[in-house]
């Protein structure tokens, strides 16, 4: 029996050396990713019982941690609940479970690259290079970087800057773009923090004169402010930019389920509730509004949905 043994192992490693696939009890190891991750996720949900959605902690009003540090918030994760209960629905478990993962700026797309995340909604921007390690839904919502400053600091556009500290977070679309233009804008320096309300602290602390980042997560942190009248939101947009929720790459089962959710909140005319809850009311912790308008790309975007970065 041991020799038989040796010679079924020596053939199968001589097998493996050819690049055959005849060991394993008979069964050929896939090797097509794509067949593989056809309804993975909802196969992954199926059998735990449970979905994974990764939130943030201060990205205000997407997905934020407010009263209960165990409960994310935001219009983000209004949409990720329309997507869970899409799910149950897909599934036929009503008892489906949610785990919550916080991810941050810089390890929200491995986290949902190798499965530790099944959906992300935050502030995440659609762009050719995420397409490439993951798939993003139908966008949410259209921004514009720009730069949160003190009322007094004379800073009115990224001309403005030169000479002096910028403040960004790191792993985003803005930090990638104005560490591109440094030189060109003769910047003093930039630091990279690892979340808004870090970036935010060090323009309030003195130890950077602006804060660049999408405009409305810079409204965002601006109504948290002691006195919000003493910032405000300046210069013109040098990047224009697509949010979407993440799934992992090459899963166009689950995707249709997060698209048809989205779209589904879209079409019933509930967004309009939604972004009144989050943009044009009191929210919580301190009851700020923040008194941000639907653009009319938005507009657009919830009329004609997509998932294209522009």
């Amino acid at each position: 029996m041991k020799a038989k043994t040796q010679f079924a192992t020596l053939l199968c490693a001589s097998a493996l050396t050819l690049g055959l696939s005849a060991c394993s009890d008979n069964q050929a190891p896939s090797n097509q990713q794509g067949s593989q991750n056809t309804s993975g996720t909802l196969n992954k949900i199926k059998q735990s019982g449970t979905i994974v959605l990764g939130y943030r902690d201060s990205s205000i009003p997407f997905s934020y941690i407010a009263d209960n540090p165990n409960q994310p918030v935001g219009y983000a994760h209004d949409l990720q609940l329309k997507v869970v209960e899409a799910v149950k629905q897909k599934l036929n478990l009503p008892d489906l479970k949610i785990r919550y993962n916080l991810v941050t700026s810089q390890n929200r797309i491995p986290l949902v690259s190798n499965g530790t995340v099944d959906l992300e909604c935050g502030s995440t921007t659609n762009n050719k290079e995420r397409q490439q390690q993951v798939d993003f839904s139908v966008g949410f919502f259209q921004v514009g970087s720009r730069l949160l400053t003190a009322t007094n600091s004379g800073i009115q556009d990224f001309s403005d800057l030169k000479g002096k500290k910028l403040v960004t977070t790191a792993g985003t679309t803005s930090e990638r773009y104005i560490r591109q233009h440094e030189k060109e804008l003769g910047l003093g320096e930039i630091i990279s923090t690892k979340d808004h309300a870090e970036s935010f602290l060090m323009l309030q602390s003195g130890r950077a004169a602006a804060f660049m980042m999408d405009d409305i997560l810079l409204a965002g942190e601006k109504s948290k402010a002691k006195n919000p009248q003493q910032w405000h939101i300046v210069g013109t947009a040098p990047i224009n930019e697509i949010y979407g929720c993440m799934l992992r790459k090459g899963d166009p089962e689950f995707k249709q389920v997060v698209d048809d959710a989205i779209k589904a909140t879209y079409s019933s005319g509930e967004i309009n509730s939604m972004y009144q809850k989050w943009f044009q009311s009191p929210i919580p912790p301190k009851n700020i509004n923040l008194n941000f308008a639907m653009s009319d790309d938005l507009k657009a975007l919830i009329s004609t949905p997509h998932d294209r970065d522009q």
